[in-house]
């Protein structure tokens, strides 16, 4: 299914806000409406990211992609580092949700942001790096910011359904917002859009994702009360399951009670025989 985003809508939404890490953003141009109808996020969720694909990590080593898929869940980020407003949202959104969890980006698992633009380097994704990974504040904490060529880019945004373009009077990509939270083995497991992530939201997909082999037995209980909805992007409270849960502890309360009646019965009995 086909999630376009209003580029335009996010433009002013961006324009008339300051990133805590970025700068603040410049007068929007509005791009051609036919350039707007092929950006957005088809979700391919079950689907394999490819993993043999070359990338360059910050200080400009080839590496595979493969290698950040070994035991952990990753949170796959496109963007572009001279985006002048809206990665800078997105960035700064999956920071915040980050801070409050108790799991650890390095440790329990992977966050992988990755270039659109070819034209962008390792010093680059390495000035990045520095400024995020600061940000972030946890000395054992770590991401990862990556650059490669167009092919290499073209086939992972494909795989990953993510649709942008190149407008050349700006010299800017043109692109949706959402990150991908993908399984150890390399498999899209969740979309999520927008530039706000809630540490919720971010944590369940993590844990899912994980085969709950990451978290506490707490956010396995949560897993079942909150279902992913695909077309928000967000976990919501599963009313159904809710509602059989009430209605299983009803019958154990009804169950409970006539057990507790029936003794007190036969006690009695007993008592007035003796």
């Amino acid at each position: 299914m086909r999630i376009l985003f209003v580029f335009v809508c996010l433009l002013v939404f961006c324009s008339n806000s300051e990133g805590q890490y970025g700068q603040s953003t410049p007068p929007i141009s509005i791009p051609n409406p036919t350039v707007l109808d092929s950006v957005g996020i088809d979700q391919k969720m079950g689907d394999t990211i490819p993993l043999e694909s070359k990338f360059q990590d910050e200080s400009g080593r080839t590496i595979r992609l493969g290698s950040f898929f070994a035991d952990k869940p990753v949170i796959l980020v496109p963007a572009y580092y001279e985006c002048p407003m809206l990665c800078t949202q997105v960035l700064n959104g999956l920071l915040i949700g980050m801070r409050p969890l108790s799991l650890t980006a390095g440790v329990d698992f992977e966050v992988v942001v990755f270039s659109i633009d070819p034209g962008e380097d390792a010093p680059l994704a390495a000035a990045k790096k520095t400024v995020y990974t600061e940000g972030y504040g946890r000395d054992n904490g770590n991401l990862h910011f990556l650059t490669s060529d167009f092919q290499s880019i073209k086939a992972l945004t494909d795989a990953i359904g993510y649709h942008f373009a190149h407008d050349p009077e700006t010299d800017e990509y043109i692109h949706a917002s959402g990150i991908m939270v993908v399984t150890p083995r390399g498999k899209l497991a969740r979309y999520l859009f927008g530039v706000e992530f809630a540490p919720r939201d971010l944590k369940l997909g993590l844990v899912e994702a994980s085969e709950e082999k990451i978290g506490t037995p707490i956010d396995t209980i949560l897993l079942y009360c909150f279902q992913y909805n695909p077309l928000t992007g967000k976990y919501s409270l599963a009313i159904y399951r809710l509602v059989r849960i009430a209605g299983a502890l009803t019958v154990l309360g009804i169950i409970a009670m006539i057990v507790i009646l029936s003794r007190k019965h036969k006690q009695s009995i007993l008592q007035h025989s003796a």
